[in-house]
């Protein structure tokens, strides 16, 4: 593997034009794709297989004349203090609003709420349900500046008018304050760390390149594959974090092998061949955990993972081409300034101005790297870990464990307007008629009676109205609404609870309960959906799901980095590291959005349960993004196990080599995580902190301090590995072991003056 990507990045090197021509006209027909394709709508969650989805299925195909996909408007009206809205001048004015609504081209049907008996029984609220001919994301600005022109009329007559519904909904769009704020961090960490405004720029420009062809093709696969917004942000989100980091292990190699005397293109070569070895492995890991969503049957959850899985790919196509390539252009102002070996084995640090004016270097020198001799943050850490192993192990794995605890708290439930700012009108409306017509009335649940082949769909039905009306916790029942060929009927139940409450879900299971009996009695098939049965079907097929996920994805990877490591407790290691991790990143979850903890600085105005595609989704993204720690961290260890080095001698050049860089690409991935908290999108701010805090436990706590710990109290048995698996599995040659052992013919003239430090023996 390593000779492999050694003479890809050399190639790509001496390619560099081609190989950035290549990149750039991918950039432009991405750009025009996106520009050309049509606009992708937003889809509602679904799960096929559940009771809930087949009721809907059977609600579209029964009843055609009202498309669930078009969207709907409540106007709800509410009178001032002391006052009816059922008065004369009020109704007056709820009559203009709503007429004001006639004339607009998208408008299917506006009902009168006087009429429609949509009025609360203290007669102080009432609400009109406008729906209209097209999706909320193909609704004209001209539409909606219509519905609100109408809530300001009712306004200036003296109401109170919100406006509800998916109507005024539309698509979540990145580029905000907190977006630049993650991404300037990103910037600051990459100038300190690498030194270099050059070698910073590379790193982002090349991150961008990627995101902004994976972005392209998001949109314009969007209508074909039916991706969403969603999955556009996590293209990005993801894109441009690993992006970044990719780049910064590639380009921080190459300046060691430059401080080491190897000429650009040498460097590059190794650069890709040692990091990008790495790179390849962690990107293998990331994008086996994002596909492998797909083994939970949710259609929306599996475009998220395959859109990330996308965008990861292309980071590591990236960081092996193009980064070698751009090397090519500026890589002599990437380069750190060279160490330079003189007579009596002594080290002088030559200036860019002053490399080619260098005399030959003499033959029998050796290169010393710059950072042989400091005892940077990274040595002395690793030292201490070494020194106090128990310690460390019992500090941090008992820290985590105390974060994890509220996870045990953990509740599920689907995002809807009680989720949103009081600033907003949505929210406003969800409470006005929480207020006037119980907390049960923004999730009502649908109860579908089907007898295709009997003529008694009537009585049936209205033994299913009586059997619901029974059930203890239903506030009301509505009268049954026929199909127009009489062969279903639809019945909504309005509980006396809130949607995502503990009551309800309980009084779904009791109606879905009580309803089976009538329809074993009566042959008819009863199936009962709403948000709140949604949302228990939705977390009863994950949590089947979960285990099946986390056996195939854990599975593959460990057997990923039994071959990278070639070891056995270390993928063991990194998997049981993996789970405090995301342990933690779900208490950090439950403490913030259910509990309220440290809410106003994340945004967070109402508490409630947390999405219920986080845990899995979480559990995806960040088992590969801890692999990348792994690997990137104990490629160095293991490098110079096998030259050589003890096992603590390993540990402390890992840390000497890699820590500084892993410690920087963390803060980056976190600073651009914790970037997306500010989108109004509650599924993105949930997966924006649960990803930062994921990421700062698993590279802080359970990489820098649990893995060094138990590696040293391992010694050598941590790179054991049985014979007959030593026989069986591919030498991957991580550590470009090969490429230290000889120097290949293509690079005699360029690097034959350069002698290699002796190579130690291989170690399984």
């Amino acid at each position: 593997m390593a000779t492999f990507l050694y003479r890809i990045g050399r190639w790509a090197f001496r390619r560099r034009r081609l190989v950035g021509g290549l990149w750039l006209a991918a950039l432009v027909l991405a750009g025009v794709a996106s520009a050309v394709a049509p606009t992708g709508q937003e889809e509602d969650l679904s799960m096929p297989g559940t009771e809930s989805q087949k009721a809907f299925d059977l609600l579209d195909e029964r009843f055609p004349e009202s498309n669930s996909q078009c969207a709907e408007a409540r106007l709800v009206f509410r009178a001032r203090d002391g006052q009816r809205v059922t008065a004369r001048e009020h109704k007056a004015a709820v009559a203009d609003s709503l007429g004001s609504l006639a004339a607009g081209d998208q408008v299917a049907s506006a009902t009168d709420p006087y009429a429609a008996g949509a009025v609360s029984k203290d007669g102080t609220i009432a609400y009109s349900t406008i729906t209209y001919t097209a999706d909320a994301v193909d609704l004209t600005e001209q539409t909606k500046s219509a519905l609100e022109d109408a809530a300001s009329r009712a306004r200036e007559a003296g109401l109170t008018a919100e406006i509800g519904g998916s109507a005024l909904e539309s698509e979540e769009s990145p580029g905000g304050t907190t977006e630049i704020i993650g991404v300037v961090v990103a910037a600051v960490v990459l100038v300190l760390t690498l030194g270099s405004l050059a070698a910073a720029g590379l790193s982002l420009l090349t991150a961008f390149v990627g995101v902004a062809i994976a972005m392209g093709l998001v949109s314009a696969l969007a209508v074909p594959l039916g991706l969403t917004s969603t999955v556009a942000i996590l293209a990005l989100m993801l894109g441009l974090a690993v992006g970044i980091d990719y780049a910064l292990f590639i380009i921080s190699r190459f300046r060691d092998e430059r401080a080491r005397g190897s000429e650009p293109e040498e460097a590059a070569g190794r650069a890709v061949g040692t990091a990008g070895s790495a790179v390849v492995f962690a990107g293998a890991t990331v994008f086996i955990a994002l596909v492998g969503l797909g083994v939970v049957g949710i259609p929306e959850l599996t475009k998220m993972g395959l859109g990330g899985a996308g965008a990861v790919a292309l980071a590591v196509l990236v960081a092996l081409t193009l980064v070698p390539a751009l090397f090519g252009f500026f890589g002599h102002r990437v380069s750190p300034a060279r160490a330079e070996p003189r007579a009596g084995g002594k080290v002088k640090v030559l200036s860019r101005a002053s490399r080619t004016a260098a005399r030959p270097r003499s033959e029998g020198a050796h290169p010393v790297p710059t950072a042989a001799g400091r005892h940077g943050l990274g040595t002395r850490w690793a030292r201490f870990v070494l020194r106090r192993p128990v310690a460390v192990l019992l500090i941090a794995g008992v820290g985590l464990g105390a974060v994890a605890l509220p996870a045990l708290s953990l509740e599920l439930g689907l995002p809807g307007d009680e989720s949103k700012s009081v600033e907003t009108t949505q929210r406003r409306a969800y409470d006005l008629l929480s207020q006037g017509f119980g907390p049960g009335f923004n999730g009502p649940l649908t109860v579908v009676v089907d007898k295709p082949e009997s003529e008694d769909v009537r009585a049936t039905a209205a033994l299913v109205v009586r059997t619901v009306r029974g059930v203890d916790g239903v506030a009301s029942v509505g009268d049954p609404v026929l199909s127009r060929a009489g062969d279903t009927a639809v019945i909504t139940a309005v509980p006396r609870t809130a949607p995502n409450s503990g009551e309800t879900k309980d009084l779904v299971q009791a109606i879905r309960g009580a309803v089976a009996g009538v329809g074993a009695d009566t042959g008819a098939g009863i199936l009962v959906t709403g948000k709140t049965a949604m949302n228990i079907d939705i977390s009863e097929a994950m949590s089947d799901a979960l285990i099946p996920y986390l056996t195939v994805v854990i599975g593959l990877a460990v057997l990923l980095l039994t071959v990278v490591f070639r070891s056995v407790l270390v993928p063991v290691k990194a998997a049981l590291g993996f789970l405090l991790s995301v342990g933690a990143a779900f208490g950090v979850l439950v403490a913030v959005f259910q509990w309220g903890w440290a809410a106003d600085v994340v945004g967070v105005e109402q508490t409630g349960p947390v999405m219920s595609l986080m845990p899995i989704l979480i559990i995806g993204m960040v088992f590969g993004l801890a692999m990348d720690y792994e690997v990137f961290l104990l490629t160095r260890m293991r490098e110079a196990y096998v030259h050589g080095a003890s096992p603590g001698e390993a540990i402390v050049t890992g840390f000497r080599h890699s820590g500084r860089v892993v410690a920087a690409a963390a803060v980056i991935m976190i600073s651009v995580f914790a970037g997306f908290i500010g989108m109004s999108s509650p599924t993105i701010r949930t997966m924006g902190v649960g990803l930062a805090a994921a990421v700062a436990f698993d590279a802080f706590v359970v990489r820098m301090a649990i893995a060094p710990a138990v590696l040293a109290l391992l010694g050598h048995r941590a790179w054991w590995l049985p014979r007959i698996l030593s026989r069986v599995l591919p030498n991957v040659d991580i550590e470009g072991e090969k490429l230290n052992r000889q120097v290949p013919a293509s690079a005699a003239g360029s690097d034959a003056a350069v002698p290699r430090l002796p190579v130690g023996r291989h170690r399984h």
